[in-house]
C-alpha cells in the first residue's frame, strides 16, 4: 500500500492558502495589456456618455410645444461629434446617433416616424419624454470603479478602460514560470524517432498554456534522467523564475529523479492526489521557489496543470478569478463508478432540439493526447458516482473552447 491520496479540494485549498501575490507593479499601454492582471482599481474620471446624446437618427424635439401632424421647421442639424444650438421652441433639430441632445429638447423621434414636407417635417407618432435619449453617465458615472484590482484583462475590458479616457493601466509584472521536461525517452521534433523514443509533446503544451495566462515561460529544456542533471536544472530554474513546473520524474521508478531531488534541495509538501488522470503530482519548494511536478503522461500533465497548477499561478499573479468557468449539462454517455475524482475529456454540444448535451471521447487513456485536442471541456465526476445518459454533470470549459 502506498501513501494515501490527497483529495483534490484539499489540495486546492492548501495551494491557494500558500499563494500570495509576489510580483511587482508596472504601467503598460492598453495595446499591451490583454491578459495582464490589474494592480490598482480603474476609476472613471468622467461620465460615459459625457452628456445626453441621441440613441437614434431622427429629430430632437420638445414634446411640450409641438403636436402630431404639425409641419415643423428644422432649426438645426447636429451630426455626431458636434454640439448644436439650443432648440428653438416649436421647431425640431435634425440629429444623428451619438450627437449631443440640444438644450431645450426632451426626446428624439426616430426618422422612421417622420415625413418630410418640403423643407419642413411632420411627426406621425409622438414619443414619450426621454425616449431615445442616452443620459449622461447612463453607462458609467464619474467616480465609479469600473474594474477592480486582480482583474485579468480581456479585450472588452481594454475598450471599457479606453472609454473613460485612459491609455495605460498599472498591472502586476508577468509571473515567470520555468518549464522543464524529464525523461531519456523524450526527443524534440523533428528528429526521427528511434525505438523506445517519443516526442516531447508536454513542452509546447505547457509553454502555450503559460502564455495563454499572460505569464512568461522560462524554458529550461529537456533534462536527462540523472540526479546530477536534475539538480542542476532545478537550481537553474529556481534562480531564473518565480515558479517551476516540471513534467515526469515524480513517480516511484528508479529513473525518476525529480521527487528525490526536490526533497534534497528543498521540501516536498504534496505528493499523490486523488484524481484521474494525474495521481502522481508533486508540490514543494526549491529553496523558496514553488515547484510543481506534473505527471509525464501528456493528458495527465494537461489536466493537472489546468485543475491544480493554474489556480495557484493565477493567485500568485494577483488574479481573483482562479477556476475555469463551468456549466452543468446532461451527459450523453454512461460511466461506471471510479475510485478517484475523474476529469473526462468531453465536448459540450447541441442536440437536435437545441439543448446543450455532453459527449465524451471514447478513449479516456492518459496517453491519448487527441482527446484533449478534440475536447472543449473537462467533466468533473466525483469518486464513486455512476453516470447514466441524462444525468446532469459539471463541466469545466477549456480556455479558447
Amino acid at each position: 500500500m502506498g501513501a494515501p491520496l490527497t483529495p483534490v479540494d484539499e489540495v486546492l485549498d492548501y495551494l491557494i492558502s500558500k499563494a500570495d501575490c509576489v510580483v511587482e507593479k508596472e504601467w503598460v499601454e492598453l495595446q499591451h495589456a490583454r491578459d495582464r492582471v490589474l494592480a490598482t482599481d480603474v476609476v472613471s474620471a468622467i461620465n460615459v456618455p459625457l452628456m445626453d446624446n441621441s440613441a437614434m437618427d431622427g429629430y430632437a424635439i420638445n414634446t411640450n410645444d409641438i403636436s402630431v401632424g404639425d409641419e415643423l421647421v428644422v432649426s438645426d442639424r447636429i451630426p455626431a461629434g458636434k454640439t448644436g444650438q439650443d432648440l428653438v421652441s416649436g421647431t425640431v433639430a435634425r440629429i444623428f446617433t451619438g450627437a449631443p441632445v440640444p438644450r431645450g429638447a426632451n426626446a428624439v423621434v426616430m426618422q422612421e416616424l417622420t415625413e418630410k414636407v418640403g423643407d419642413k417635417v411632420r411627426i406621425s407618432e409622438m414619443p414619450g419624454e426621454g425616449v431615445n435619449i442616452r443620459r449622461a453617465g447612463q453607462d458609467i458615472d464619474q467616480g465609479t470603479t469600473i474594474l477592480q484590482v486582480g482583474r485579468r484583462l480581456r479585450a472588452q475590458d481594454l475598450g471599457l478602460i479606453a472609454s473613460v479616457g485612459c491609455d495605460r493601466v498599472q498591472v502586476f509584472r508577468r509571473l515567470k514560470i520555468a518549464v522543464m521536461s524529464t525523461g531519456d525517452e523524450l526527443i524534440e521534433p523533428p528528429v526521427p524517432l528511434q525505438p523506445g523514443q517519443i516526442y516531447n509533446s508536454n513542452h509546447p503544451t505547457l509553454i502555450a498554456m503559460i502564455h495563454q495566462l499572460g505569464m512568461e515561460p522560462v524554458d529550461i529544456g529537456l533534462v536527462e534522467d540523472s540526479a546530477e542533471a536534475t539538480e542542476k536544472a532545478l537550481k537553474d530554474a529556481a534562480e531564473k523564475a518565480d515558479c517551476i513546473v516540471s513534467t515526469g520524474g515524480v513517480s516511484v521508478g528508479e529513473e525518476d529523479y525529480v521527487k528525490s531531488t526536490v526533497e534534497r534541495l528543498g521540501r516536498l509538501e504534496l505528493w499523490r492526489i486523488a484524481m484521474k488522470p494525474g495521481k502522481p503530482l508533486a508540490f514543494g519548494y526549491i529553496d523558496e521557489t514553488p515547484f510543481f511536478g506534473l505527471p509525464g503522461n501528456p493528458v495527465s500533465s494537461f489536466v493537472t496543470f489546468l485543475i491544480v497548477a493554474r489556480p495557484f499561478f493565477l493567485k500568485l499573479q494577483g488574479c481573483y478569478e482562479l477556476r475555469l468557468p463551468s456549466m452543468t449539462a446532461p451527459a450523453e454517455f454512461a460511466m461506471k463508478p471510479g475510485l478517484r475524482r475523474e476529469y473526462c475529456r468531453v465536448r459540450v454540444e447541441y442536440d437536435g432540439s437545441g439543448k446543450e448535451v455532453v459527449t465524451n471521447f471514447d478513449n479516456q487513456g492518459s496517453g491519448v493526447l487527441s482527446s484533449v485536442s478534440w475536447a472543449n471541456g473537462l467533466a468533473e465526476i466525483e469518486m464513486g458516482r455512476e453516470i447514466n445518459p441524462g444525468d446532469l454533470i459539471k463541466v469545466y470549459l477549456l480556455p479558447d473552447a
